[in-house]
This record gives structure tokens, C-alpha cells and sequence, in this order.
């Protein structure tokens, strides 16, 4: 009976993230990582054809947690407002409970190398994106944003202004505030119902 494999994919992408959360996406080569979990470069090698592979699948794996969760809270609420404010809530917890992941993202799709990727990965971050945007369009035809700078409000409320309070506490290298949470949500609702009350537009 073959022995399993000491060291597997999550293992190797976890230490991957560590790498990327200490020294940026420039941090994260075949022998970093194999170094980080104390396995030969082989075993790196064997999970991955090289690095833009595992580059991408470090970047995808943690986007796709990430978005899993914040899609979660969107589909929960039935009020458009309400899941507006809470998926903003979200983004600051999700990034207080995964640090490290949340530093990875902090930078682009574009640092780990998404011009070199394979087509099928690149069509999977697509998709993952796409997920999103059609997730936000549905709150905003639900408040009735219909012209372009209340569907634009909407993107601002839910994912600009929290990540944007995520990435000046971690690029600072500082813990998030207890507050955070409180504070993303308050500024999503706000926002929010100013939306909502605004008349739609008329032809």
C-alpha cells in the first residue's frame, strides 16, 4: 500500500499564504514554501507544475474563501438594505478572523501573476468575480439604483469602504479595532438608505 503523501496541496498553500502575508507575492517561490514546511523543493514540485501554478492557486484558493463567505451573508438577508450592511460587516470580520489571508489580498490578482496564468484558471477567477458582481447588482436593483452612481454607491458600500478600512490597519501593521466591525456596517447602512431614498431617475 503506497504511503500517503507527507505534505498535501492545502498544506503547501497555507504556507504559501504565510510567505505572501510576510513578504508580499515576491515571497512566495517553490523553495520559500518548501522551506516554510520543511519538505524538499520536490515536494513543492509534485503539487505544482511550477510557480505561476502555484501563484494562482494560492491566490484563487484565498479569494474564493473569501467570497464563499461574503456571498453566504448577501443570499441570508431577504432585505436588500440589511444584507447590504451586514456583507459589509462581513468583509471586516472574515479579514479580523484570517489575518494572514486578508494581508494576501491586499494586493492584486495581477501580483501572483494572473497574466501568465493557464486559460481554465483564469476563467475560474472570472467566474468567481462574476459571482460577485451579479450579487451586487441584485441589492442594488433591489434599493432601486438604477443609474450609474447609485450602483456605484452600492460597490462603495459593501466592498471599497470596508476593505479600505481593512487595508489601512493591516498595511500599518496594526490589529484591526474592536470597533471595525461596527463601523463598516454603520457606514454601509448610511450610505445605504441614502440610496434607497434617493428618487429613481426619470427619462
Amino acid at each position: 500500500m503506497a504511503r500517503p503523501p507527507r505534505f498535501d496541496m492545502h498544506q503547501l498553500l497555507d504556507a504559501a499564504v504565510r510567505r505572501a502575508a510576510a513578504a508580499g507575492p515576491t515571497g512566495v517561490t517553490m523553495s520559500a514554501v518548501a522551506k516554510e514546511v520543511g519538505a524538499p523543493s520536490g515536494s513543492v514540485y509534485h503539487r505544482f507544475a511550477g510557480r505561476t501554478a502555484l501563484l494562482a492557486e494560492v491566490w484563487l484558493r484565498t479569494v474564493e474563501r473569501f467570497q464563499e463567505g461574503y456571498l453566504a451573508t448577501l443570499e441570508a438577508e431577504a432585505d436588500a438594505q440589511r444584507a447590504g450592511a451586514t456583507a459589509a460587516r462581513q468583509v471586516v470580520a472574515w479579514a479580523r478572523a484570517h489575518p494572514e489571508e486578508a494581508a494576501l489580498l491586499l494586493y492584486g490578482a495581477e501580483d501572483f501573476g494572473r497574466s501568465e496564468w493557464p486559460e481554465e484558471l483564469i476563467r475560474r477567477a472570472d467566474r468567481g468575480n462574476q459571482r460577485v458582481y451579479t450579487a451586487l447588482a441584485s441589492v442594488a436593483a433591489a434599493l432601486g439604483a438604477e443609474d450609474p452612481q447609485a450602483t456605484e454607491g452600492v460597490t462603495l458600500a459593501l466592498v471599497d469602504l470596508p476593505l479600505a478600512l481593512v487595508r489601512r490597519h493591516l498595511r500599518a501593521g496594526k490589529p484591526l479595532p474592536a470597533h471595525a466591525e461596527d463601523l463598516a456596517e454603520e457606514s454601509a447602512t448610511a450610505l445605504l438608505s441614502m440610496i434607497s431614498a434617493k428618487p429613481a431617475a426619470t427619462g
